[in-house]
């Protein structure tokens, strides 16, 4: 059962060039490259093709599987549900009648719906690579070296350590239940759909409390051992002038697309 938990592990040990880099360039190059996505107007199919470009390079050179960044990037497929609703509100030239209700599809609505679309997902393929080539404990570094207040970090930090001792006490609590649970041959096991939710409540409070209690002795400990709310790491890499170039062109051409596209 652990192979569940294990399998919130976003990054993807490697030795890429990628994976090399140091995460205090990658990280502000990808939040400005989904700004960048996101600024690109409506419709403009050559911009958005132009900010895909680099996706398949840094693909490429993480040698991540095409089919993993696939597989993940799929995230952004739900954004489509929320914008379908443009296709028959957003006026413009009619192309079909969803016959029941009589809407009206414009094509200025699926034009945005499919501009959505793009841009969701060139987003999240982009967090997909960043996040499956720097490891957590970098990226907690690189945000703390980039000034991000020290208790968000602190905050992500803890997050991303504890969510797996949570899940593996989720684990057992199912391992208690179903140990305790008699499945009789030809018989539905268990009671109704109220009785199976009580259940999965009373093992939601367990859960919380039992979470909520560790946190008290972590930082209990924490406390016990001087810790004053600041992140610190046993090192930090020296900036290297060549991946501070990299990230500077790559930034450049993202606003390059953007003043092209708007004007």
């Amino acid at each position: 059962m652990a192979i569940h938990v294990s399998a919130l592990e976003r990054y993807e040990a490697g030795s890429s060039l990628i994976h090399k880099a140091d995460a205090r360039v990658k990280l502000p190059v990808t939040v400005a490259y989904i700004f960048a996505v996101t600024l690109t107007p409506v419709g403009h199919w050559l911009a958005l093709a132009l900010m895909a470009a680099p996706l398949p390079v840094a693909i490429l050179l993480g040698r991540l599987s095409p089919l993993l960044v696939l597989r993940r990037s799929a995230l952004a497929l739900p954004f489509i549900l929320a914008a379908v609703p443009l296709m028959f509100t957003k006026e413009g030239e009619t192309l079909f009648t969803l016959p029941p209700f009589g809407w009206d599809a414009s094509r200025q609505g699926l034009v945005a719906v499919i501009t959505i679309l793009t841009k969701s997902w060139l987003s999240v393929t982009a967090a997909v690579v960043l996040t499956a080539t720097t490891s957590a404990v970098d990226l907690v570094r690189a945000l703390r070296s980039l000034a991000v207040p020290r208790i968000l970090v602190a905050t992500v930090s803890f997050m991303y350590r504890y969510i797996f001792v949570i899940g593996e006490e989720a684990l057992r609590l199912m391992r208690a239940r179903d140990s305790r649970s008699a499945n009789v041959e030809g018989r539905k096991s268990g009671g109704t759909a109220w009785w199976r939710a009580g259940i999965i409540g009373n093992m939601a409070g367990s859960l919380f409390l039992r979470s909520y209690e560790r946190s008290e002795r972590v930082y209990a400990a924490m406390q016990a051992r001087g810790y004053d709310g600041e992140p610190r790491f046993l090192w930090n890499p020296p900036w290297r002038a060549a991946e501070i170039t990299l990230g500077v062109f790559v930034a450049l051409y993202a606003a390059g697309i953007q003043v092209y596209a708007h004007y």
